[in-house]
Parts: C-alpha cells; sequence; structure tokens
C-alpha cells in the first residue's frame, strides 16, 4: 500500500482495527468530537481544507476513510450502510470518545444517517448533505427509466463495473471529480485520489457503496425518524437539495437547511471557510441554528 499525503499541520495519519477491518484516518484538534464523512470517489482528503478550521474553532476532529475507500480495509463480500456506521461507532469508542458531532455526504451522508439511527445517544447532531437518503428519496433517483441516474445500477454490480474501469481508474473517475468541484479539488488532491483509487480491489471498495441501497432503504425506513438537531447542505452549486430535505423531514423529527454559497458538491473544499463557519454555527448554537 503507497502511503497517503500527508495531513493537514496538527493532524495525524493513524489507524485502528475495528469491527474487522483496518480503518485509515486523519485526526487532530481538542474538544468536542466532529466526524467527518467522505463520500465517492472521495477519501478523507475532501474534508483536507477545512479540518484545520474546525480545529482553530475547538473541535477535535476525526476524518475516517469507510472500509473499502482510501487507506482502509476492503473485505472481501458485500457490506451495508448499518456495517459501515458500526465501524465508525467502534471507531469512536476506540478512540475513547462516547458522543460526537457527524457530518456525512454523499454516500457518507447514508452512513451517517445508519450511524444515528443505530446511536441515537451518539450522535448529537448531525449533518446530511449532497446526498439523497436510502428509503427516502433515493429509490427514484436510481431508476434510469425515470430520470435517474445510471451510475448507480452500474456500481451495484460491484464485480463487474471493477473490471470494466480496471486499469482505466483516472478516465473513468476524473469526469465525475470534474463534474463535483469547482476547483476545491486540487491538483495534488486528484493524485492522492488517483493513488488511493488505483491500489489493489480499490475500485471495486468504492463501488461496495452502492450494492446495497435498497436494502439500506429498507433499514433505515423500519428503524423510524431520528430526534437529534439535522442540518441539511448544499452547494449552491451542488445536487438539488429539495430532494435531500424533503427525506430528511421524513427521516428526522428536528431539521433545518442552508446553502453553502460558491460551492459544488464539494462544497468543504470549494468553501472551507463557509463550510467551517455553518458547520460550528450548527454544533454550538440553540435549537433554531
Amino acid at each position: 500500500m503507497t502511503s497517503p499525503s500527508p495531513a493537514p499541520s496538527g493532524f495525524a495519519h493513524a489507524y485502528a482495527d475495528v469491527n474487522g477491518v483496518r480503518l485509515h484516518y486523519v485526526s487532530g484538534g481538542t474538544g468536542p468530537v466532529v466526524v467527518l464523512i467522505h463520500g465517492w470517489p472521495f477519501t478523507w482528503i475532501e474534508w483536507r481544507a477545512v479540518m484545520p478550521l474546525l480545529a482553530e474553532q475547538g473541535f477535535t476532529v476525526i476524518a475516517p476513510d469507510l472500509r473499502g475507500s482510501g487507506d482502509s480495509s476492503v473485505p472481501d463480500g458485500h457490506w451495508t450502510k448499518r456495517e459501515e456506521a458500526e465501524d465508525l461507532h467502534q471507531l469512536l469508542r476506540h478512540l475513547g470518545h462516547d458522543e460526537a458531532y457527524v457530518v456525512g455526504t454523499d454516500v457518507g451522508t447514508m452512513t451517517a444517517h445508519a450511524w444515528a439511527q443505530a446511536y441515537p445517544q451518539e450522535v448529537s447532531r448531525l449533518v446530511l448533505s449532497e446526498a439523497f437518503l436510502p428509503g427516502y428519496g433515493l429509490e427514484d433517483y436510481m431508476n434510469p427509466a425515470a430520470g435517474g441516474s445510471w451510475h448507480f445500477g452500474f456500481h451495484a454490480q460491484s464485480d463487474l463495473a471493477a473490471m470494466l474501469t480496471g486499469g482505466k481508474e483516472e478516465q473513468y473517475l476524473s469526469g465525475f471529480w470534474a463534474m463535483m468541484t469547482r476547483g476545491g479539488i486540487t491538483a495534488a488532491d486528484r493524485a492522492d485520489l488517483l493513488r488511493a483509487y488505483t491500489q489493489p480491489q480499490a475500485m471495486r471498495g468504492g463501488f461496495e457503496h452502492y450494492v446495497t441501497l435498497v436494502d439500506d432503504g429498507r433499514t433505515a425506513r423500519a428503524a423510524g425518524a431520528v430526534e437529534m438537531p439535522v442540518l441539511v447542505l448544499n452547494g449552491e452549486h451542488g445536487l438539488p437539495q429539495h430532494v435531500l430535505l424533503e427525506g430528511a423531514r421524513q427521516a428526522a423529527k428536528d431539521v433545518r437547511a442552508d446553502i453553502v454559497p460558491g460551492a459544488a458538491h464539494t462544497f468543504a473544499a470549494d468553501n472551507p471557510q463557509g463550510t467551517a463557519e455553518r458547520f460550528t454555527r450548527f454544533f454550538t448554537a440553540g435549537p433554531s441554528a
């Protein structure tokens, strides 16, 4: 396994063996814990620019690579969002914490929501961003015949998709990266992402996040609405917010929404200052923030 890019100043790379997988994470800062969960096709590096800003605001910041992604291990077979959430629950406890503000983006939003459902006393506040929620609106956007996106079905055939993109990782991923950012994901970031996604089994590991989405939706629906405060956040030029917001209002009892100006799908990289300010206000202010 090749070495990841250096962590931001004041942060460090580390690994933990939890729930049968080896998770890579980057952490730093002191104070209440914020866990940042990346999307596809990204790694912890999606949060690089915002992490020091949150540490300056008095938070301990933990940015893990989900199982199957980045420099975390790639298990055999398929796994659910609830299993990904269990990884992060165990990582949090491994690090000696029993509560966190949890932020998810893209597929990481789905994992963050699963974590909040499984351990509601552990997730004190929840940010859902730049995604559609399984069980609460995602399914309509997985069907190309109804105007949904083709990539959900392709990625869900994880072994086939990995075979067809093997040796063509840069050609396949570069289009997604170009479409998802307004300059926040730098050339150096893309180089590290390509390093991560060309490691053995890495493309399959990334595609595995899509395999169980229908089952994830059934599990989410059965678990019911969460009660902690929820912030729905989108980039100004990211995914249309109304789909996630309508789903979140069914999936949670206390929801508010905002937009990160000048940002696309990778809003924390495109506008880190605005993102850090909005996170901090949500984490520290009263019920209406």
